[in-house]
């Protein structure tokens, strides 16, 4: 099983460094440039984009809105990686990893912009009067190659909805059980992790049965909490040492450029590990977004992939920056195998020991909406490889069983082979965003006259009648009319 093990970490080291992030850090410059970097000089639109209303749809229900599909997106980013994994990158490439996670979060936000859009433009009618799209269907539809969208299908599924949930609800268990070591003084009966595998299941039933709106509401109130909660834990703490501010910088922006060396953290270590660590935290280019992005009922499809490529912002420069501050300002030791466990140490050097017990709540926050939105995530590419009611049911109550299993088990294995699926799915993902990013583009163009005009834009496949494939985006898809814009037109003009 070692063997095994060392194996998959080796091929995962090579396959990364050498060919998926040179790949992703190209076409993410070349996004940016076709787009004239949209995700920086669209952020207000961005802004205006997340806060609008879907209005009620054709059967009179409320549809998921732009920021519920984007709260989706967030729980699945906002996993346990933006709090261990930041400090494993700092722990492996020193301080200037930060600084490369915030360059390639700049520029990824491109990629995230492309995919979400195509998302959007190829998405189709679900079973329940919402939408259901993604990369499997723009390969489906947009490429026109129906096997690579069964491909990736399978492959997020199984990487999603089943190994990342299995490691997220172990985090969850390996939490609660260090509080209750904290106040006990001796680690937990074994019975424990089954009794927190028990209720993490039986809550999971409770939510993801009731399928994807259910999912998008509880998200949609979680989120904003586990952030806040993190975010302010961090700014108390940036508070406390303001007057190192300026040298923890400084520290960031020498290291990335190799001016000192600090463990094994090289100039070329803190890119690997600022990239690859960025890459895992902000999801952009790995075609996992835009799964709920395409959920949502907006006007024009543009609108989401500018609400997805802020999901990027947040994430990286704000979630996983608060990770960096924290570790940073604790003066932390650089060893490789205190990655874990630094982000909770520095808390505590700064608070106090009882933050044991908020760090775990945070955890569990963060771990539990990761669970959320990897089952939306599934449950998008079930339904692109069937349209069987059974399959999806089954499809659900395999996913509280993983929930359960990953409570009481190890997950060493599962997790290098999860990196390895996933690093698989991003490489599927990018290979058919590539030539599609065209489309993407005019789309932008499109959205960007109507804006000039004065318009709330709205698009209908009428305006590109040469894009063949498009299932939905008939004036019956459109969302009823919000506020007007202003010009005084609506969303139906």
């Amino acid at each position: 099983m070692d063997a095994l093990n060392n194996g998959i970490l080796a091929f995962n080291d090579a396959f990364w460094a050498y060919l998926l992030i040179p790949l992703l850090t190209i076409l993410a410059i070349y996004f940016t440039i076709r787009s004239k970097a949209v995700q920086i000089r669209l952020i207000p639109e961005m802004l205006r984009a997340l806060t609008s209303d879907p209005g009620m749809s054709e059967d009179g229900k409320k549809p998921i809105s732009s920021f519920q599909a984007f709260a989706v997106s967030a729980a699945a980013r906002i996993g346990t990686g933006n709090i261990a994994g930041v400090a494993t990158a700092i722990a492996l490439g020193g301080p200037g990893a930060v600084f490369w996670m915030w360059v390639m979060g700049l520029l990824v936000g491109s990629a995230s912009f492309v995919e979400s859009t195509l998302a959007q433009l190829y998405k189709v009618r679900g079973g329940t009067g919402g939408f259901r799209g993604g990369p499997a269907y723009y390969m489906k539809f947009g490429l026109k190659a129906p096997w690579m969208g069964v491909l990736f299908a399978i492959t997020i599924t199984l990487t999603f909805a089943f190994v990342f949930t299995a490691v997220q609800s172990n985090t969850i268990s390996g939490a609660l059980a260090q509080s209750v070591e904290t106040v006990s003084g001796s680690a937990p009966a074994p019975w424990f992790a089954y009794a927190v595998g028990i209720v993490l299941a039986a809550v999971t039933a409770l939510i993801i049965l009731g399928g994807a709106k259910r999912i998008a509401q509880v998200a949609t109130a979680l989120v904003p909490l586990m952030a806040g909660i993190y975010i302010l834990l961090g700014l108390v703490i940036i508070v406390m040492n303001i007057g190192e501010i300026p040298g923890v910088i400084a520290s960031i922006v020498s290291h990335a450029f190799g001016i000192q060396e600090i463990a094994a953290g090289g100039v070329g270590t803190a890119i690997i590990q600022g990239v690859r660590r960025g890459m895992f935290s902000n999801e952009a280019g790995l075609g996992s977004a835009p799964n709920a992005g395409a959920s949502a009922a907006v006007t024009h499809p543009v609108k989401q992939g500018l609400v997805q490529t802020l999901g990027v912002y947040l994430d990286t420069l704000i979630v996983c920056s608060t990770t960096a501050f924290i570790v940073l300002l604790s003066n932390p030791v650089f060893d490789e195998t205190r990655g874990a466990t630094m982000t909770q140490d520095a808390v505590a050097a700064n608070l106090g020991s009882w933050t044991i017990h908020l760090m775990s709540l945070i955890i569990l926050l963060v771990a539990y909406t990761s669970v959320l939105g990897n089952t939306f995530y599934g449950e998008s590419n079930v339904g692109y490889l069937t349209q069987s009611p059974t399959v999806m049911t089954v499809f659900r109550w395999l996913v509280v069983v993983v929930v359960f299993l990953g409570s009481i088990g190890s997950v060493d294995l599962i997790w290098n082979l999860a990196d390895a699926t996933m690093g698989i799915m991003a490489l599927i993902n990018l290979a058919a965003i590539a030539p599609l990013a065209g489309v993407a583009i005019r789309l932008l163009n499109d959205y960007v006259a109507q804006r000039k005009e004065g318009r709330d834009p709205v698009f209908t496949k009428d305006r590109m009648p040469d894009l063949v494939n498009v299932q939905c985006w008939d004036a019956s898809d459109l969302p009823s009319a919000g506020p007007a814009s202003a010009t005084g037109s609506t969303a139906r003009d």
